[in-house]
């Protein structure tokens, strides 16, 4: 009489797959609505938590499944490799957000200019939904941004507000910034001869002349009216913009400062949602200020 022998067969395994491949399509679903969808980055973050929870639950499986195959020669080990397969690319993105997020600081804001940075024109406001922050920068944040980024600082070039000008907007547009408010003169003035002259009167005499002309005393330079004056010389820029593959949102802010024959550029960038920007920011700054030193290679300063 013949013996017939009948191989288990691994649930775990075959569970392994439904979830790694469930997780996977999540995954891409939520991405793709993010990115070219109206879905808000609040839900974009919770339908991927609960995707990695679930590739997470499928590498589980798949590892009892594999264990059943070398221990009593279950069934199931296509259904585990699928299962880890699927999985890989949720569980690639959970490790991504987990290593930024606990190596890099709990911030949202960035700028190159910590002493002061540039205020916004306009506050950005968004609907936080379930991922609350605190809206009040403190010097603390700025502290901990230093430490985590002292390679972003501003930018000096050598030449007239206007040129420079110029560039910070072609190279924003090329960027994929969008600037939606500005503040200062944005247009490059005319020069004093084609201004027009004032009307002489005719009579070529000075009528009531003083009998005592007054002699100038210097201005204190740091007076209201000195400050008036330098920020007068100015233009302010803001925007916002996207990450390529997310779709992250974030607002910008451009600062043009002129100083003597150089103009100082300063950028702050904020991500709208979360308190974590896990560390995208940073990476929005350099990249701008990088672009803007090659539109502008060979008049950069320090």
């Amino acid at each position: 009489m013949a013996i017939r022998f009948d191989r288990p067969v691994s649930s775990a395994a075959r569970f392994s797959r439904h979830f790694g491949a469930f997780a996977l399509v999540l995954a891409v679903a939520v991405l793709i609505a993010h990115r070219f969808g109206g879905l808000a980055t609040p839900y974009l973050v919770l339908v991927l938590l609960v995707s990695v929870g679930c590739a997470v639950l499928a590498t589980l499986l798949a590892v009892i499944g594999l264990r059943s195959l070398w221990m009593t020669g279950a069934e199931g080990g296509l259904n585990a490799l699928a299962g880890l397969i699927y999985a890989a690319f949720p569980l690639g993105i959970g490790a991504f957000a987990a290593d930024r997020y606990f190596t890099l600081p709990a911030i949202y804001d960035v700028t190159t200019d910590t002493a002061s940075a540039p205020d916004w024109l306009s506050q950005p406001q968004a609907d936080q939904i379930w991922l609350p922050r605190d809206p009040v920068i403190t010097p603390g944040d700025r502290e901990r941004q230093l430490a985590a980024y002292p390679e972003l600082t501003g930018r000096r070039y050598d030449g007239a507000l206007d040129r420079v000008l110029e560039a910070v907007k072609k190279v924003a547009k090329q960027n994929g910034i969008t600037i939606t408010k500005s503040k200062g003169d944005t247009t490059p003035g005319r020069e004093l001869e084609d201004k027009p002259v004032p009307a002489q009167p005719e009579n070529s005499g000075v009528a009531d002349s003083p009998d005592v002309i007054p002699v100038p005393t210097p201005r204190p330079y740091d007076d209201d009216v000195a400050k008036l004056i330098r920020g007068a010389n100015g233009v302010t820029l803001q925007g916002s913009t996207r990450t390529f593959i997310l779709g992250l949102r974030f607002d910008i802010i451009i600062r043009l400062r002129e100083e003597a024959e150089t103009t100082f550029v300063d950028v702050r960038v904020a991500s709208r949602y979360g308190q974590h920007d896990l560390g995208f920011s940073a990476e929005v700054a350099e990249q701008y200020l990088g672009a803007l030193d090659s539109e502008l290679l060979g008049i950069a300063g320090g």
